[in-house]
């Protein structure tokens, strides 16, 4: 997803609200063992990327930052701040991608076949307790979601983390043994 950006001054606090009027979001761009950068994205190229995102995977989402002098930087979503009364974004926080050094990603969980489960067809509620499992890789080999299989499961069955496909370059950041989901009563 391409997003650019333009750098900022971020030497004082009418600058932000300059940049807010003028239909920008104050964002920064943190790097490992760099300074971080001050930038500011345009609110409607934003949104409209934001759109096509599935709800929950805006976490795993890589945006590709292009700047005004065509330089492009990789980089992950970490923090949103809103307005609280309106719910206008009004920062953004990302973190680069450093090629050979590993970063903490929240993976969305996606279930596979919630409608044929035996459990639904018996009256049952499929719950989710999890949604997403943070996980540590490298960037390239961050995964988009991962996928559960939850057609079997029967009345009061449950799924843990151990019953995700993980890949190998991939370490989990959450005890395996907690419960991802449950077959309940209604």
């Amino acid at each position: 997803m391409k997003l650019t950006y333009s750098k900022r001054n971020a030497e004082r606090k009418s600058e932000t609200k300059r940049l807010r009027l003028a239909g920008a979001i104050p964002s920064i761009i943190y790097t490992r063992g760099q300074e971080s950068t001050n930038i500011a994205v345009q609110t409607s190229d934003f949104t409209s990327l934001v759109r096509n995102v599935k709800p929950g995977h805006l976490s795993a989402q890589v945006f590709s930052l292009v700047g005004e002098d065509g330089s492009q930087r990789r980089a992950l979503l970490k923090g949103i701040q809103y307005e609280p009364t309106t719910y206008q974004v009004i920062h953004l926080d990302f973190e680069e991608l450093v090629e050979g050094h590993k970063v903490n990603v929240k993976v969305p969980i996606e279930w596979v076949g919630a409608a044929d489960a035996v459990g639904v067809k018996l009256g049952f509620v499929l719950r989710a307790v999890i949604r997403s499992m943070p996980v540590s890789c490298l960037p390239e080999h961050i995964p988009t979601s991962f996928q559960l299989d939850v057609r079997t499961m029967g009345a009061r069955d449950v799924k843990r983390l151990k019953d995700l496909e993980i890949p190998e370059n991939v370490r989990p950041l959450k005890d395996l043994n907690e419960v991802i989901v449950v077959m309940a009563k209604r």
